[in-house]
């Protein structure tokens, strides 16, 4: 019997997750760890709360579209970490919970109110998530760190933009979007062995590493010739043809990924002269000759449109695509055949669209349970009887 969006639990049905993170990184992991089900209970200071909810405009509702962008599907609670109060109230809250995610910049003082090792102790089935700029060794560990910094740092600007040109971050947030992703991997790993050990444990990672982990080509281009490597604009470092060329109107890109592709499109663009000559029938030799193969090729694609090559290139299996922007993207038919984008009410600012989660299991997509939460909405349910004054910090 199938499951229907309605139906669906979520394979992480059943987890309480406790959010302590803010920005993106860390609240981009939990947001996806409430698609697959979680229960996450968002803990922001009571004055102003994450600081993205500032981060506009443009704003819907009383914050801006920047957190609306991380937080759906969650709860949102008031507590001030600092207080002995607000501590007592965490650790209530830890009781009961299975995962915590934190960003706590190393040396801080919340790092040391809320100390792993003391954590870990008190809560041996917990699941802590820490993500940093650096990671937890070496002499960066204590810097703090932005998106754009370990994009600079980790080496991607280097890699981005056009050849020759200034240094360009990638347009997503791939510093804090690898971090998030690894550390989606990192807890639902330790949940794994939790079911079998029936003990949580510590689990780390940051915008560093994550950058590091996602040169994967780049970085073993780099350890077999120890050549610097350099931005290629949308070029490969080691495929040609593959990036954007011109076209009569605008601009699109082929992709092609094997000798036998690149006699296919010789013949598509009636270049017989490229597909006969030896210097340039394998890919090696491609790669030698980038700047005359592109030049050629960029001649012959303004002879027609983008439409039209398009067409040409779809009707003989070449891999090729306009370059779309996002309005074009969400207006696609394939997006919405996809259902990657869902509609949610929020309690002030109405009907709101986010984009679902990219994952189907047994062919359901994870539906978006709710609006981002407005700050403290769900306090009061939550916390209870924890809510008031308490002079223990250690639930004791």
């Amino acid at each position: 019997m199938s499951t229907t969006a309605e139906e669906f639990t979520g394979p992480l049905a059943g987890v309480r997750v406790i959010d302590l993170s803010k920005i993106l990184a860390g609240p981009y992991a939990t947001m996806s760890l409430a698609d697959l089900g979680a229960e996450v209970i968002k803990v922001e200071h009571p004055n102003g709360g994450d600081p993205t909810r500032a981060w506009g405009p443009p704003t819907v509702g009383a914050d801006a579209t920047y957190f609306h962008a991380a937080n759906h599907s969650k709860k949102s609670v008031t507590i001030d970490l600092k207080s002995e109060h607000g501590q007592f109230q965490v650790y209530e809250l830890l009781a009961e919970a299975d995962v915590l995610v934190e960003n706590f910049r190393p040396g801080s003082s919340l790092q040391t109110i809320f100390d792993y090792k003391e954590l870990s102790a008190k809560f041996p089935h917990l699941v802590i998530l820490h993500i940093s700029a650096y990671g937890d060794h070496g002499p960066m560990r204590d810097e703090p760190g932005y998106d754009m910094v370990a994009q600079a740092r980790g080496g991607l600007m280097s890699l981005t933009g056009e050849a020759g040109g200034p240094p360009m971050k990638a347009g997503f947030a791939m510093g804090d979007l690898g971090a998030g992703l690894f550390g989606i991997i990192g807890i639902v790993s330790a949940l794994f062995e939790r079911s079998r050990t029936g003990k949580g444990q510590y689990v780390t990672t940051s915008l560093y590493e994550g950058q590091l982990a996602l040169h994967v080509n780049w970085a073993t281009n780099y350890f077999a010739d120890g050549r610097r490597p350099h931005a290629l604009g949308s070029g490969h470092p080691n495929l040609v043809p593959y990036q954007a060329y011109p076209a009569a109107d605008d601009y699109f890109v082929i992709a092609i990924g094997n000798d036998s592709l690149w006699q296919r499109l010789c013949v598509a663009v009636d270049r017989s002269d490229l597909g006969e000559d030896e210097r340039i029938a394998a890919n090696t030799g491609r790669l030698v000759h980038r700047d005359y193969v592109n030049a050629e090729l960029s001649a012959t694609l303004r002879t027609k449109s983008v439409d039209e090559w398009c067409e040409l290139f779809s009707a003989a299996g070449i891999p090729a695509a306009p370059i779309k922007h996002l309005d074009e993207v969400y207006a696609d038919p394939q997006t919405e055949a996809l259902g990657m984008v869902q509609t949610v009410d929020h309690p002030t600012a109405g009907p709101m669209r986010q984009v679902a989660f990219p994952v189907n299991f047994n062919g359901v997509r994870p539906p978006v349970r709710s609006a981002p939460p407005e700050l403290g909405a769900d306090t009061h349910d939550i916390l209870g009887a924890t809510d008031h004054p308490h002079p223990a910090t250690t639930g004791a």
